[in-house]
């Protein structure tokens, strides 16, 4: 029997945490603290946590087979799911996530469908191919601009692209969890942390609040980045996945702390707290 575990597994809902910030800082870069309401700011979140959930679904409905000899632990291979069921989850969070893009307005109901397209191609296409890692940050830059959307959108363009460049290094790196990865793309991940951890101190911005996020952000990303450098095994690019993938709720925080908005920087650093909390209970579950 199909248990909600089972879904929850398939989603990899302890990694959803990791997007609620992103049309956040979005709507912070564009706007200032305040702007757009509460109302509009769940929506978003909402859609952000359903298209991350379905594209997580659609990853494994697109890799059932190569799971089967890589990952049989996981809810296909291991028979807990079917490949069928996985895609209509995909398929209904896609729908619900791009449905609760434009009931936060048309604009941002139209970068909803960039960021499901994206995703979609990613998944089923992309993944294996060169364009993998840059498709991917893609999708994570336009959840940013999805809570941007509207006027004064370009001001979110160096945190949506803050957000892109650390996805790009998390993808390459992840690549190596299964068959191990290389120095270069560990001293690479490295450099790309620290150009992302300066982005963070660019423009007018509370510069002592932003410099302990951008401290925060790299303590929390670069140790498993290094330990790649030294050493690129599976086992090192799986811990530096698994960091990087949560790291990105410092680098939003530090983003939301440039914008000098001090409620959503205490709210993502409780988004923090929650996730390791939740990481430390599902500490067996897969979150890449």
């Amino acid at each position: 029997m199909t248990r909600v575990a089972d879904y929850l597994d398939l989603v990899r809902a302890p990694a959803s945490l990791t997007v609620l910030g992103d049309a956040l800082i979005g709507a912070l870069a564009a706007r200032g603290p305040g702007a757009g309401g509460a109302a509009r700011g769940a929506a978003l979140a909402a859609s952000s946590v359903c298209l991350y959930s379905a594209g997580m679904a659609v990853n494994d409905w697109a890799d059932a087979d190569l799971d089967a000899l890589e990952r049989p632990e996981r809810p296909i291979p291991s028979g807990r799911l079917s490949r069928r069921r996985a895609l209509a989850v995909g398929a209904g969070l896609t729908v619900t996530g791009v449905g609760a893009a434009f009931a936060a307005g048309r604009a941002s109901g139209m970068v909803s469908l960039a960021l499901a397209a994206t995703l979609w191609a990613y998944d089923v296409v992309l993944k294996p191919t060169a364009a993998g890692p840059v498709a991917m940050a893609v999708c994570r830059g336009l959840d940013v601009v999805l809570g941007a959307a509207g006027p004064g959108w370009r001001a979110a363009l160096l945190p949506a692209g803050a957000v892109a460049v650390h996805t790009v290094a998390v993808t390459a790196v992840s690549r190596g969890e299964v068959s191990g990865s290389t120095r270069g793309t560990g001293v690479a991940a490295v450099g790309a942390s620290v150009a992302v951890a300066v982005s963070t101190l660019v423009g007018r911005s509370n510069r002592p609040a932003a410099l302990l996020g951008a401290t925060r952000y790299l303590a929390a990303v670069l140790p498993g980045q290094i330990a790649v450098a030294r050493r690129p095994g599976a086992a090192e690019a799986r811990d530096a996945t698994r960091a990087g993938i949560r790291s990105v709720v410092p680098l939003q925080s530090a983003l939301a702390a440039r914008a000098s908005a001090p409620l959503a920087t205490a709210a993502l650093l409780g988004v923090e707290g929650a996730g390791r909390l939740l990481g430390r209970r599902r500490s067996g579950e897969d979150i890449t």
